[in-house]
């Protein structure tokens, strides 16, 4: 924990993080193993835009919920067992989707794949264990950055590896492999990380069922906050019945599911912040909700648009400047590329000049980022439009490098809670995209999302950045103080 931050090297806290972004890397090659297959298998089934949205929208629904329970196990069972059994099981939806006969076995199979983006809150816990405060930005940076790569590098090489086998089932081989290196990784990462550095404690929450709160007015905030995961769920139910997998009446079925989840999510956040009706947390423990709420809000606009955006993109491409599959899904790489470099450097900056200023200034390039996305068209020269693609994906990344600089050190114990919650606003913010790239043209849709990114600006003026210590309080009731960000004397 406490040996310099060399790239390079592969021992100690260093190796954790390299096998780490890799297991994150892996999630997302097979998460976004679709887009850069979307024009082959749509000519395949003879799909609809409906039907083709459909699949874009399915694969980050189910994402929303897993966020939430991978959190809490994380938690509560630690990162390396959790990671390993993800990339195992994941091998089984994909292997699905490759197999697949028709629609509805490729919206089935699509659905259930989207519980593998949750890995990324695992590795989330992971890192923050291994690396102190002044380190966390960067190396966060590295873990997301890494990992989000893994689209770019699914969107350049598989409509290659699927020449390669050739034929009509070309498709099905790339998605196969996939799956395959997800399910042999998932061995290899549980035999060789540990959850913590020899002599360190793992803390765990003392209520896993439901985030732990220390106000009453945080409690409200919290089951506000819920409620928009609910409704990014039932407007997919929405969709999936304008495509008529759901009828009019499982659609009414599944709304009146959703809304007693929540009654029910919502009475086991009460029955785990009892106490806060009863007794006044001691001002040591606490932690301010509303810094986990705009760190939401701020990740809808991010990460919640870099999924929907790395979803179309291929597609955006093909359609507006006549590209084949193979070039469209290189060309729009590009976006993902970007995470190489942009989302560790959203974290680096934050580490050396402060987590809001910076959040402040990315959020802000992120609206103009996108507004520029807006006026591309056909008149623009490829390259152009990929240089508008790059600068805008800078700040998306960076900004997502940004945010969770700031997450783990909010609490540690809830660490994979919160990185859950905020995590699950990513992928309402895909939901909520996608849905409006499926009424809307594309320069309408990339204006959407630079006004919800001024939103998030103005909902940062008031973040309060972490600074100074804060308790831990372990299960025989000893308290720990952990060092959540520069110190007052410091920032």
């Amino acid at each position: 924990m406490t040996t310099s931050f060399n790239l390079f090297s592969f021992t100690g806290k260093m190796r954790t993080l390299h096998l780490t972004w890799f297991a994150f890397f892996l999630t997302f090659v097979v998460w976004f193993n679709l887009a850069p297959m979307l024009q082959t298998i749509q000519e395949t089934f003879g799909l609809t835009k409906d039907q083709v949205t459909t699949l874009l929208i399915l694969n980050v629904a189910l994402t929303i919920p897993a966020r939430i329970v991978i959190g809490m196990l994380t938690d509560l069972y630690g990162p390396r067992r959790v990671y390993s059994a993800l990339l195992i099981l994941a091998a089984i939806p994909c292997f699905a989707f490759a197999l697949a006969q028709d629609f509805v076995q490729l919206a089935i199979a699509r659905f259930a794949l989207g519980f593998i983006g949750a890995g990324f809150v695992i590795g989330i816990r992971m890192v923050s264990e291994w690396f102190p405060a002044n380190e966390l930005g960067t190396a966060e940076g590295i873990y997301g950055g890494w990992g989000n790569f893994g689209s770019a590098a699914a969107a350049f090489t598989l409509p290659t590896i699927a020449l390669w086998f050739g034929g009509d089932d070309g498709w099905r081989w790339a998605i196969g492999l996939t799956g395959a290196m997800s399910l042999i990784y998932g061995f290899i990462y549980y035999a060789s990380v540990r959850d913590v550095p020899e002599g360190s404690k793992y803390f765990k929450p003392r209520n896993a069922t439901a985030m732990e709160v220390t106000s009453k007015s945080d409690l409200w905030l919290l089951l506000v906050m819920k409620v928009p995961l609910y409704l990014a769920l039932g407007a997919t139910a929405w969709r999936l019945k304008n495509v008529d997998i759901f009828s009019e009446g499982t659609a009414l079925f599944v709304y009146a599911g959703l809304a007693t989840l929540y009654a029910y999510d919502a009475m086991l956040a009460v029955r785990a912040n009892r106490n806060v009706f009863t007794s006044e947390v001691p001002e040591f423990q606490r932690y301010k909700f509303k810094q986990v709420a705009i760190l939401n809000i701020l990740y809808f606009a991010t990460f919640g648009s870099e999924l929907a955006v790395v979803s179309m993109l291929p597609l955006f491409f093909a359609d507006t400047f006549g590209l084949s599959a193979v070039v469209a899904g290189m060309v729009a790489s590009a976006y993902a590329f970007m995470n190489l470099m942009s989302r560790p450097g959203g974290g680096l900056l934050s580490d050396r000049f402060g987590r809001k200023s910076t959040l402040l200034i990315l959020t802000g390039g992120l609206a103009i980022g996108y507004a520029l996305m807006g006026i591309v068209d056909s008149s623009w020269p490829v390259w152009l439009a990929v240089v508008a693609a790059m600068i805008c994906s800078f700040f998306v990344q960076a900004g997502e490098g940004a945010v969770f600089a700031v997450v783990p050190l909010i609490k540690r114990s809830l660490t994979g809670q919160i990185a859950g919650m905020t995590g699950a606003y990513g992928n309402v913010g895909a939901v909520i995209y996608l849905i409006v790239y499926s009424v809307v043209d594309a320069s309408t849709f990339f204006m959407v999302i630079a006004g919800t990114a001024v939103i998030g600006f103005i909902a940062l003026l008031v973040l309060e950045e972490p600074t100074g210590e804060i308790a831990e309080v372990d299960e025989d009731g000893s308290v720990t103080m952990i060092q959540v960000g520069r110190t007052p004397q410091s920032a």
